[in-house]
């Protein structure tokens, strides 16, 4: 039973939310879980209108790598404008636009082996970068089909939704979405199914009717799709199956780079080299839409003007993507932080599975893209309403939101993420404490 200030705050968030309720679409999602209207972030925190703290381990989607407000990029970012530095500037050249160029080369791109990419930028989100990806790929090869993996998410416009797998969303399409076929992801039938021989024989098979694709793409972490993980194996067969036959490797590092996995792009440690990667979310660092296609140059074929997009000059998004890249990326230090609170809430969330026996099934992801899998997806859905009512934001992912799925800023303290842990594990005991019994 909620006590009273907590029935109190919900009471007064239903009132507030009045203006939201009657002016905004009813396409809005994460506010019908999280109904609070808030009004300070800092860090890993947020406080809603009536003072109320929450641990936000949503962080925009994966957007918010590096926190809330972090100072480091505030401090650069006002100091920018408060010189009356360039806001849009379509692609002109600015000083901004340089040095961020610069630094993604020089401290991102050179030293993974990269050097010789380059960058696209196109309109503010994620899913413009996977179009611009999927527009070129079929330019270079002049072929219209595109791979895509079962579980896969890359956006809702039509081409990126074309190659997005769950049925509710593209079903919102209202039209057939075409010139895609989907194939099983890394273990989707189990480990004992070779998903690349199956994809490998359909591909030389001249009777299969799968004709050779322009590009594939995927994601190595499915986020949306469960957090399944491809493994390090499968991600080096995939890239010299597109090698063999001159397919396009598309990775869609769009949630799961910039350091969420562990290393700054998620497919680092299998060591391959995509055609093409795409970025957005905490690219920029501070919350500020960008979005990169970075490329191979051989496949850079644009004509002038034949991709664009209005807003593709976000100089404010350059100023702090720079500050982010020079601060967190020039040393390994950052990364190893990373992966070392990833084992740190691996074993929590492990603890919590070997608690619920039953009730919980396994610990999924990589790095600090990690979560639990719960076996009935409504009392997950219960789990995180309590968390929520504790002062905890965290959401659901996979085909049926059956997974909990951690994606706190990079930068949570290790208090906090006890923190967070604990009101997961109150919630998960109150909720399958309560479970019915099972009928004989």
């Amino acid at each position: 039973m909620l006590d009273r200030q907590t029935s109190m705050n919900r009471q007064g968030a239903a009132q507030d939310t009045e203006t939201f309720t009657k002016h905004e679409s009813n396409v809005r999602s994460y506010s019908r879980s999280f109904s609070a209207v808030f009004t300070y972030a800092r860090g890993t925190e947020l406080r809603d209108v009536q003072g109320r703290r929450y641990l936000d381990f949503l962080a925009g989607a994966g957007s918010l790598n590096y926190g809330h407000n972090n100072p480091l990029f505030k401090d650069a970012l006002i100091d920018y404008i408060s010189q009356d530095g360039i806001t849009h500037s379509l692609d002109l050249h600015t000083v901004a636009k340089e040095r961020f160029l610069q630094a993604m080369h020089d401290v991102i791109l050179a030293p993974r082996g990269l050097g010789d990419y380059v960058m696209q930028f196109t309109g503010p989100t994620g899913t413009n970068a996977v179009e611009a990806a999927l527009k070129l790929a079929r330019k270079v090869t002049g072929r219209p089909n595109v791979i895509y993996f079962t579980n896969g998410f890359h956006g809702v416009s039509m081409g990126a939704l074309a190659v997005t797998g769950n049925s509710y969303l593209r079903a919102a399409a209202g039209v057939p979405l075409q010139n895609t076929t989907a194939m099983p992801f890394d273990g989707y039938f189990g480990e004992g199914v070779d998903t690349i021989a199956h994809l490998e024989k359909v591909l030389s098979d001249p009777s299969s009717g799968m004709e050779t694709p322009a590009a594939v793409i995927l994601e190595t972490v499915q986020g949306e799709g469960g957090l399944n993980v491809a493994r390090i194996d499968w991600l080096k067969r995939l890239e010299a199956l597109c090698n063999k036959r001159g397919i396009i490797l598309i990775v869609d590092d769009i949630q799961a780079g910039v350091g969420r996995t562990g290393t700054f792009f998620s497919f680092e440690p299998a060591g391959i080299k995509p055609d093409i990667i795409t970025l957005s979310k905490s690219l920029s660092g501070y919350g500020l839409p960008l979005s990169l296609v970075v490329l191979k140059r051989s496949l850079d074929v644009w004509k002038p003007a034949e991709h664009n997009g209005t807003f593709r000059g976000n100089n404010h998004a350059f100023v702090t993507a720079t500050a982010a890249i020079e601060h967190y990326w020039t040393t390994d230090a950052f990364a190893r932080d990373i992966q070392a609170k990833g084992e740190y809430l691996r074993k929590r969330l492990q603890g919590m599975v070997e608690r619920f026996t039953g009730d919980l099934i396994e610990v999924k992801g990589r790095g600090m893209m990690i979560g639990v899998v719960c076996a009935d997806p409504k009392r997950a859905a219960s789990v995180t309403a309590r968390a929520y009512q504790d002062g905890l934001i965290i959401e659901r992912a996979g085909p049926d939101d059956e997974v909990i799925k951690c994606m706190m800023p990079l930068t949570t303290t290790y208090a906090e993420l006890d923190e967070g842990m604990d009101i997961l594990e109150r919630a998960m005991a109150a909720v399958y404490a309560a479970k019915p019994a099972i009928a004989a």
